[in-house]
C-alpha cells in the first residue's frame, strides 16, 4: 500500500484521511493493521484539512528562575520496600507515575498491595483502586500477606469518572490502580482495554496524580510477546516503568527499571514471591546454588551481573552419548544458541570431543542467564560432565568465549570476583588482562587464562593435582 503525507491527502477534499495513533503513518483508506509499525487498531479518522492556531494565554502562574524552585516536593519518599526503593531509585516521588508491568500470577498486585499497605502505617492516605477483584476479594489477600493499615481504602470500579471521583473524595497521597486495561471511560467508545480507552484512562489518571502531587502506581498487562498492552504512547506518559521478570515455577522474581526518569534504569530488585505474600531478598545468591557435600561433575560457578548487582549463579551440564542419528542440545535458563556455539568451540579449539554427545545445560533456581560472561563457566560445566569429574570446590569461572577459542575480558569483574569471596569461593578463572582494573580480593587465587584450551588445561592441572583421573581431550 502507498503512503501518503496528510499534506497530499489534504489536497482531495472527498477523501477522508487517516492516521495511525502509534507512528503517524497515513493512508487515504481505513485499515485494521497500520502498515509501518504493524499495530493493529490504531488508524483513525483524522479531522479536515484545515490548520488550527492556538492563540497565547496568559500563564497562571509565571516561570521562575530555576535557582529558586523548590526541590523538596519532588524527594524521593520510602516504599517501606527496599528491594523496590532500589529499582526506583530510593523511593517514590510525589506525583511521580509508575506503570508496573507483567505476566498474570507473577505478583504485581501482591507487591503493589504490600506497598500501599507500608506508605498507610506511615501516616500516608492510600487508595487502592481494583478493577479486577472486589474489595472483599482484596482484603482477604490483604490479610492474608499482612497488608491491613487503618489509612488504606479499598475501592472496586470499573469506570473513570467514579475512579476520579474516588480520587477527590479520598485524596490519597498514594494511588494504587489494579490494573489500567480494565478501567474505561464512558466518553470513550470502545471495550476497556483497547488503544482509545487505555490512553484515555491514563492520561486522565496522570493528569489527577500531577496535578495533586499524589504518587501513583498503574498495573499494566502484557501481550504473549511479553510487552505491555496497550498504545505505546501509555510508557511514554509515564516516569517510571518497572517490569517483574521470573519463571511461573520458581518463587524468585526480578524486577527492573525500564524506564526511570528519577534513577537508573540498571538497578535490579530481587523478591521471594511465597504463600505468605512477597518478600525482598537483600542477598539471593544462595538462590542460585545448590548445597552439597562433595563436588560432582557438571557444575561450574559464575557471577553474573543483574543490572549493579552481581549475583552468583550455578550451571550444571550433563553429556551422554547420543543414540539417535543427531545429537540433542536442551538448555533451561540458558541461550540454547550459546550453548552450541560453545560446544562448537569446545571441540574445535580445545580439543574437546562433543559433538557426537547429547549436551544439556540448565541453571539453578530458575535464573536466566543471558550475558556472554557466562560462556566460560558453560564450557568447563560441559568439559568436566564429559570428562566425569568435578572441578576443585570453591572455583567459579567468569569471561567471554570468542569463536577463535580466545577468552575475553567482561565489565565489572571487581564486583563479581568481591561477591564471590563474600561467599566464600577461593579461586578464579578469568581471561587475560581482567587484573588491570586492580588486585583480586584478599583469600583468592586468579588464574588468568588467554584462550579457551588454557582453561581447560588448568581444571586438567587441579585434577590431576589431587590424583583424579585427567579431562578427556584431544588438544
Amino acid at each position: 500500500m502507498a503512503r501518503h503525507t496528510l499534506g497530499a491527502v489534504a489536497k482531495n477534499g472527498s477523501r477522508p484521511a487517516y492516521r495511525c495513533s502509534e507512528c503517524g503513518w497515513t493512508t487515504v483508506k481505513w485499515v485494521g493493521r497500520c502498515g509501518e509499525c504493524q499495530a493493529w487498531g490504531t488508524v483513525e479518522e483524522v479531522g479536515g484539512a484545515s490548520a488550527v492556531r492556538t492563540s497565547a494565554v496568559s500563564p497562571a502562574r509565571p516561570a521562575v528562575p530555576i535557582g529558586e524552585v523548590d526541590a523538596q516536593t519532588a524527594r524521593a519518599r520510602s516504599t517501606g520496600v527496599a528491594e523496590f526503593d532500589r529499582v526506583l531509585g530510593g523511593g517514590i516521588v510525589p506525583g511521580a507515575v509508575v506503570l508496573m508491568a507483567g505476566e498474570p500470577g507473577i505478583g504485581k498486585s501482591t507487591l503493589a498491595l504490600d506497598v500501599a499497605a507500608r506508605a498507610a502505617r506511615t501516616g500516608r492516605s492510600v487508595l487502592y483502586v481494583s478493577g479486577e477483584e472486589s474489595a472483599a476479594q482484596v482484603k482477604l489477600r490483604a490479610e492474608r500477606i499482612g497488608a491491613v493499615a487503618d489509612t488504606l481504602y479499598l475501592a472496586s470500579e470499573t469506570d473513570l469518572g467514579t475512579v476520579l471521583g474516588q480520587i477527590e473524595q479520598t485524596g490519597p497521597d498514594l494511588l494504587v490502580v489494579d490494573s489500567v486495561q480494565t478501567i474505561a471511560s464512558a466518553d470513550v467508545e470502545g471495550a476497556p482495554g483497547n488503544v482509545g480507552q487505555v490512553r484515555e484512562v491514563a492520561g486522565a489518571l496522570i493528569q489527577a496524580a500531577k496535578s495533586r502531587s499524589t504518587a501513583a502506581i498503574l498495573i499494566g498487562h502484557v501481550t504473549k510477546d511479553g510487552a505491555i498492552a496497550g498504545p505505546r504512547v501509555l510508557e511514554h506518559l509515564v516516569d517510571v516503568v518497572v517490569q517483574f521478570e521470573g519463571e511461573r515455577h520458581s518463587r524468585l522474581r526480578l524486577v527492573r527499571a525500564v524506564k526511570n526518569r528519577f534513577g537508573p534504569t540498571d538497578e535490579v530488585g530481587c523478591f521471594d514471591l511465597g504463600d505468605s505474600g512477597i518478600n525482598g531478598l537483600a542477598d539471593p545468591s544462595g538462590l542460585f546454588l545448590t548445597s552439597r557435600d562433595r563436588p560432582v561433575p557438571g557444575t561450574c560457578v559464575t557471577v553474573t551481573l543483574e543490572g549493579r548487582r552481581p549475583l552468583v549463579a550455578e550451571l550444571q551440564a550433563l553429556v551422554t552419548q547420543s543414540s539417535a542419528g543427531s545429537a540433542r542440545r536442551t538448555t533451561s535458563g540458558l541461550d540454547s544458541s550459546r550453548l552450541a556455539m560453545v560446544l562448537a568451540v569446545l571441540g574445535q579449539r580445545a580439543g574437546v570431543p562433543v559433538a557426537d554427545q547429547d549436551c544439556y545445560a540448565s541453571t539453578v533456581g530458575g535464573v536466566r542467564l543471558t550475558e556472554p560472561a557466562a560462556d566460560l563457566a558453560l564450557a568447563l560445566a560441559l568439559t568436566s560432565a564429559r570428562a566425569g569429574v568435578a572441578l576443585r570446590t570453591g572455583t567459579i569461572a567468569v569471561g567471554e568465549v570468542g569463536l577463535a577459542g580466545d577468552l575475553r575480558p567482561v565489565t565489572g569483574l571487581p564486583r563479581r570476583l568481591a561477591e564471590a569471596a563474600r561467599i566464600g569461593f577461593t579461586e578464579a578463572i578469568v581471561p587475560s588482562g581482567s587484573l588491570s582494573e586492580g588486585a583480586p580480593p584478599r583469600g583468592m587465587r586468579v588464574h588468568e587464562v588467554p584462550t579457551l584450551a588454557d582453561a581447560v588445561l588448568v581444571v586438567v592441572q587441579a585434577t590431576e593435582a589431587r590424583g583424579a583421573a585427567p579431562v578427556v581431550t584431544n588438544a
